[in-house]
């Protein structure tokens, strides 16, 4: 993941590696973990997804979406709990 400030917002990028020809998105408290509203793209067709973000500073939990099965972010070191048993990655914007 990838910061960078605008106008106040920062742009952050998800870099997600799965199997060519996988949905893969991105969902979490800045979206209200709606699950097919950001879509990340496999432009060369490698199995590495990229998409971004504008998001105002604060603490969010999210989760990646794989083939339908919901991951935390292997690449983001903050984890916490959630209501469900298991685990959000967490991104911090300053």
């Amino acid at each position: 993941m990838v910061s960078r400030t605008t106008k106040g917002r920062r742009r952050v990028v998800f870099d997600v590696k799965a199997d060519p020809g996988s949905e893969v998105c991105v969902a979490g408290s800045f979206n209200g973990w709606q699950r097919g509203k950001k879509l990340l793209r496999d432009a060369e067709g490698r199995g590495r997804y990229t998409g971004a973000l504008l998001l105002q500073p604060g603490r969010y939990e999210y989760k990646l979406i794989v083939n339908g099965i919901w991951t935390v972010d292997p690449e983001c070191p903050d984890w916490v709990a959630n209501e469900f048993g298991s685990l959000n990655s967490v991104l911090e914007i300053g």
